[in-house]
């Protein structure tokens, strides 16, 4: 830091760290999930976190990505240009492995590893997280069909990224996007009018997508209705003769955030496509890649916290007000502690989903049972506390928050996103219930991993105890599914600490989330909580 820089009190920009190194319950997660053996890897993923990949993500947001419907002698083309900021954060997710790499190595802890090097990459930049997350999800859904999968696996599973505009046959690798949602219905999806007719062996799909995220990527998961129901197919950017399918794009949205993203509304003229699963069970086969598209979304919104949270405490670190550092002012510690309590908590839930995961491809039956409602749990209440722990983060900066050079109105504005996206709070609320309700099963493996933890803590086995009798006793359950789902992340949670946090932390974590003693914003953490050690653990390390 400059002279000048230290005289005009202004904290140095956030820039050449590594981020795992400053994020302890990331780095000891990943290790006791399973996934020590990545750390290598991880470690790539964190210097390019914390260094080049920052300013590739302010690029890729400044410059946005631009329509091209036709090319210049009224060829229909339907193509998307970025910004080479864009191309760089992608060319470095799938040489990382974020889209593919527990499907080419599925080996223990394949899927934490995979998920702590997302957390990581997703701190630098969130958008171009969408087309991997979603080539990451289709694999376990297009191995429902075994003659798609094994046409689509390789090439979705290449750790070479092509972004050229040519048949996938042609490409080094590949991306798959997706497009459920529908004007009329959203996020009901059973409501969607798109047609699908067997054409020549094939399928010929008719219809409108009002969201179509990634458009892009060289193959889709659509959802389209036949005479037997509601079914799955990929629909691919390019038929088999090498001619361009009909898959319009329309235009591009113009969304709150997540802008170097492009997201568009599309539509398909007896576009080709190839089913995948039965016929009529479309969103048994496409709830595969949202499953795991949910995962992602927890992920993404853990990194979205860690980075606001770094950025609060390295500017209180640096900051002077009223005569000493913010980060020395008792409020302020108070404040930053709380921020890092909630971040922490969201990292171990989300490698522990991760190693969920893992157990499940391993064949695991109850891991698959835990894996399918923790996950809904988790989705809701981490993403659900991404845009508060953001906002808060953002004021601890003050008026230089506010300002986009900081960088914090854009994680601002990319904090809501995973609590809308595969499902907003209410169909994921809901989902649980009906998770509950069809398998029981499922219950018992939650409560199971939440056993786990009995004992260590009274307050806790007091909550898990009056969180079970309550959901056997709601005999309608759906008015009060938020809170029900709230409670069953905060018992998840704090098993998770109690078993494997740090001790400040934990007991920062049960007195004021379990135990009720804490006021309903950030700053509120009760007497007696040891800030000191808990801001230390937020500070990020610089070189």
């Amino acid at each position: 830091m400059s002279t000048a820089s230290r005289d005009a009190n202004q904290p140095p920009p956030l820039v050449d760290h590594d981020p795992l190194e400053s994020d302890p319950a990331l780095l000891d997660g990943l290790r006791r999930e399973g996934a020590g053996w990545a750390e290598e890897r991880i470690r790539r993923a964190s210097k390019l976190a914390g260094g080049e990949a920052l300013e590739w993500g302010r690029l890729a947001n400044t410059f946005p990505p631009v329509l091209r419907t036709h090319d210049r002698y009224g060829e229909r083309i339907d193509e998307v240009d970025f910004h080479p900021a864009w191309h760089q954060l992608m060319r470095a997710g799938v040489e990382l492995g974020l889209h593919a790499s527990p499907w080419r190595d599925q080996r223990e802890g394949a899927h934490v590893a995979r998920a702590a090097a997302f957390l990581l990459l997703a701190q630098a930049e969130s958008g171009f997280g969408c087309p991997i997350s979603m080539t990451y999800a289709a694999v376990p859904a297009l191995r429902a069909e075994a003659d798609v999968a094994g046409e689509w696996e390789p090439r979705l599973t290449s750790l070479e990224y092509d972004p050229r505009v040519v048949p996938a046959s042609e490409k080094r690798g590949a991306l798959s996007g997706m497009a459920m949602t529908e004007r009329q219905g959203g996020s009901d999806v059973r409501a969607n009018t798109t047609r699908a007719e067997p054409a020549d062996g094939a399928w010929a799909i008719t219809g409108a997508k009002w969201f179509c995220s990634a458009p892009m990527c060289d193959a889709f998961l659509v959802l389209a209705q036949t005479a037997n129901g509601l079914s799955c197919f990929l629909l691919p950017r390019w038929r088999p003769d090498g001619t361009r399918n009909a898959f319009h794009i329309q235009r591009l949205k113009d969304k709150l955030g997540n802008r170097s993203n492009a997201s568009s509304e599309v539509e398909f003229d007896r576009a080709y496509a190839l089913m995948v699963g039965p016929e009529g069970r479309g969103v048994p086969t496409i709830i595969e890649m949202v499953n795991h598209t949910r995962l992602d979304c927890v992920l993404g919104s853990t990194g979205l916290m860690r980075r606001a949270t770094a950025e609060a405490a390295h500017h209180a670190a640096h900051r002077m007000a009223f005569g000493r550092l913010l980060a020395d002012q008792p409020l302020m510690r108070n404040v930053l502690a709380d921020l890092e309590v909630e971040t922490e908590a969201a990292t171990l839930t989300s490698l522990r989903l991760a190693r969920a995961y893992d157990e499940s491809w391993s064949g695991d039956a109850e891991a698959r049972q835990f894996a399918r409602l923790a996950t809904a749990v988790s989705k809701y209440w981490v993403c659900k506390r991404t845009p508060p722990t953001v906002a808060e983060a953002l004021e601890c900066l003050g008026g230089n928050g506010f300002v986009e050079d900081s960088g914090l109105p854009r994680l601002y504005r990319e904090s809501p996103l995973n609590s809308i996206w595969e499902g907003s709070g209410n169909v994921i609320a809901l989902d649980v219930l009906r998770a509950m309700a069809r398998s029981p099963e499922s219950v018992e493996a939650f409560f199971a991993e939440i056993a786990a933890a009995q004992g260590a803590d009274h307050r806790l086995d007091a909550y898990a105890a009056k969180l079970r009798d309550d959901l056997a006793d709601a005999e309608d359950p759906e008015p009060n599914a938020r809170r029900l789902v709230e409670r069953m992340a905060l018992v998840f949670q704090g098993s998770l600490l109690v078993r494997h946090g740090d001790d400040a932390v934990t007991a920062a974590f049960v007195t004021s989330r379990l135990d009720g003693d804490r006021g309903l914003a950030f700053g509120t953490l009760p007497p007696g909580t040891d800030v000191g050690r808990i801001v230390e653990r937020a500070t990020p390390q610089m070189a």
